[in-house]
């Protein structure tokens, strides 16, 4: 009996020695994914003694160094983290490679705070290895056509398409009008880049570098006007995508429709070395409902600058192009290059007036990625200075129904005399105004803004000087920016001066809002510097921090731009230039603070009036946006109480910015936080 009683004691002992030295275990479920966007469950369990700063990395491809993960998630994101155990959820994105998930104990003594991320954050230490998971593989279908997106072609009976697949084997886009018959075929023809195109860190670093697989291109050509067009892309080796539809154009159209913004970037369900763009959910969420509520009218989408914010990580690339699948497999997706897809020191075009602002914006990428990723009309290309291909995709046009579209390219020679110049005067010397009565230029950075962004202010200079002259002499109807991450209406305008007509006086547009939230304060007024942002000056008709985009909408006879807030999906602000040159819109003297606004319809603007420029929404103003209000020379005591309430507000943004409160992301946020920062 009492040798019994050993063996059971010793067993018991064994058995509760082992649980209390048991190590951390990690799994996955499933361990092979379909298509992006799949999600895999990561499971931990005998975590001992857990923290706060435990984190899971995320490792793409498996063999990365602890200290190269792709991204991060705190265990504490699971509720039953502090009991040693938990899950997270996540959708993966097809990087072409597998992936596996480790687990660390990172300790406060430990913290490193010169080893930051973009927010200034410390990233978590990989000293203490808990677990490792197994792979995660795509399978078979790390081969299948990823990332497509379309864009017009110089003959408007085709449609270009471009995407990304795993090898270089050859693909095939099938289309035709009907859904069962595809019997149209276009051969893709595969290209790629390689780390030591590019020219500098992080794009260039192991840490930063990843495989961008092999991107197609192809052009679907005999398109019949205003039909809907089925596609597929793959071939019989490697299977075939979904099947995807889009509507041709129609160069015998009157109407235009299009969605415009800048400045958007993308999200990401982890952590990384860099901000990213939580709001571009919900600008890519309003602009497909926009889009499917269309039906069968034609549209396309214009993304002015600064695309995806990889600055040189290249899986942000793949991160972007996953989000905007959705809608850029249905209509054109259109782009113009900004600072943070291009800029580097070593770029050729780097005139004294401009040293401090060319800066090392674009993290390494030199424009590579954003040269191949896209394929817009025209031909326009730039040296790189590097051993890198040329940079592409500069400026060109196109019409779409009665509006002719420029966009040009702030990061290269714009001066009088240049290259870019001369294309910018022969075109819009040569636009038909009874095909196209109105003129729509695009660019990145602005020609005017009543941001504070001191560091532009030569290039705005250098833009009124040279290209102004060309947009006044040749009618330009509006001119539409971004880079300042905000949205902001100017009167019609030339030579800082407000006209009467946009005939001589463009309509300028800052639509920058897309969903990047560095934002810089407004400028302030020499005669109220302790007060920069209310009243706004007598040029900037409507000013807002809120993110969103704008609808454009045009016939021969009008053309109107309504700007839609991410917080609700309806609009905020309107403006209607007529093709006799009239500028309808909302003025600052006839703001209204009623408690009610009718809501437009989602998708047919429905023109504004001099009164629609505010409604109850004043009240959920954030503290870093203005909407329109009286002039200061107005005495009465509604611009007394709306200062006062306003310095209230800028005390409160003045102190959340010294504070460093960071950008909530939690949903139920209707007005999202913004830090004020370089852009």
């Amino acid at each position: 009996m009492i040798l019994n009683f050993s063996i059971f004691f010793t067993l018991f002992l064994s058995i509760f020695t082992s649980s209390a030295n048991a190590e951390a275990t990690l799994s996955v479920s499933p361990t092979t994914l379909k298509r992006s966007g799949d999600n895999v469950t990561i499971q931990w369990s005998d975590v001992d003694s857990p923290s706060d700063l435990d984190w899971l990395g995320i490792y793409s491809p498996p063999d990365s160094p602890h200290d190269h993960f792709i991204g991060y998630k705190f265990l504490n994101a699971s509720s039953t983290s502090k009991s040693g155990y938990g899950s997270i959820t996540l959708p993966l994105t097809n990087l072409r490679s597998d992936y596996t998930f480790r687990i660390f104990r990172w300790t406060q003594s430990e913290i490193d705070t010169k080893h930051l991320d973009h927010d200034q954050n410390p990233l978590p230490g990989t000293k203490h290895l808990l677990a490792e998971s197994e792979k995660v593989t795509f399978g078979s279908a790390v081969d299948k056509a990823e990332q497509i997106h379309l864009a017009y072609e110089n003959k408007p009976n085709r449609m270009q398409v471009t995407f990304v697949a795993g090898d270089g084997d050859e693909r095939f886009v099938r289309y035709g009008e009907t859904k069962d018959l595809l019997g149209n075929s276009a051969a893709a023809r595969g290209i790629r880049y390689d780390r030591e195109q590019m020219c500098n860190a992080p794009a260039n670093s192991s840490i930063g570098w990843r495989d961008p697989g092999w991107i197609f291109h192809t052009v679907l050509k005999n398109l019949n006007p205003a039909v809907r067009n089925y596609y597929q892309i793959g071939s019989e080796a490697k299977g075939w995508s979904d099947i995807y539809s889009f509507i041709s154009r129609d160069m015998y159209a009157q109407e235009t429709r299009a969605f415009i913004f800048g400045d958007m970037g993308c999200a990401t369900p982890y952590k990384t070395f860099i901000r990213t763009q939580q709001e571009s959910k919900s600008t890519v969420k309003w602009i497909l409902r926009d889009i499917e509520a269309l039906g069968d009218k034609p549209s396309f989408i214009s993304h002015i600058g600064d695309i995806s914010y990889a600055r040189g990580y290249s899986w942000v690339w793949d991160e972007f192009f996953a989000q905007i699948e959705p809608i850029a497999s249905k209509v054109p997706y259109h782009v113009c290059i900004g600072n943070h897809e291009y800029d580097f020191p070593a770029q050729p075009w780097k005139p004294d007036w401009a040293a401090s602002t060319y800066g090392n914006d674009g993290g390494g990428e030199c424009g590579v990625p954003y040269s191949l990723k896209f394929n817009m009309p025209g031909n326009s290309t730039e040296l790189t200075g590097t051993n890198a291909p040329v940079t592409r995709n500069l400026y060109y046009s196109y019409d779409a129904g009665s509006v002719h579209f420029l966009s040009i390219s702030t990061e290269t020679n714009f001066l009088e005399g240049g290259t870019q110049y001369e294309y910018i005067k022969r075109d819009l010397e040569s636009v038909d105004r009874n095909k196209t009565p109105f003129v729509v230029v695009q660019g990145h950075r602005p020609m005017y803004t009543t941001s504070n962004e001191v560091r532009d202010t030569t290039i705005r200079q250098k833009m009124l000087e040279h290209l102004e002259p060309l947009f006044v002499k040749n009618e330009v109807t509006l001119a539409i920016w971004g880079h300042v991450h905000r949205y902001e209406r100017f009167c019609p305008i030339s030579n800082n001066t407000c006209g009467k007509l946009w005939k001589g006086s463009p309509v300028h547009l800052v639509v920058g809002m897309g969903g990047q939230d560095w934002q810089s304060v407004w400028a302030v007024r020499p005669n109220h510097p302790d007060l920069p942002i209310f009243p706004q000056p007598e040029e900037s008709m409507y000013r807002t921090g809120e993110f969103g985009y704008t609808r454009l909408v045009a016939n021969k006879d009008k053309l109107t731009v309504s700007f839609v807030g991410n917080h609700d999906g309806e609009v905020h602000d309107t403006v209607e230039m007529l093709a006799t040159g009239e500028v309808i819109s909302g003025s600052k003297d006839d703001a209204k603070s009623s408690d009610t606004a009718a809501a437009p319809a989602p998708v047919e603007v429905t023109s504004g009036s001099k009164d629609d420029t505010e409604s109850s929404n004043v009240q959920n103003v954030p503290t870093s946006a203005t909407l329109v209000g009286k002039s200061e020379s107005d005495g009465s005591w509604f611009v007394k109480a709306a200062g006062l309430m306003v310095m209230g507000m800028v005390l409160g943004f003045i102190a959340g910015y010294f504070t460093g409160v960071k950008k909530g992301s939690s949903a139920r946020n209707r007005w999202i936080p913004v830090k004020s920062e370089e852009i």
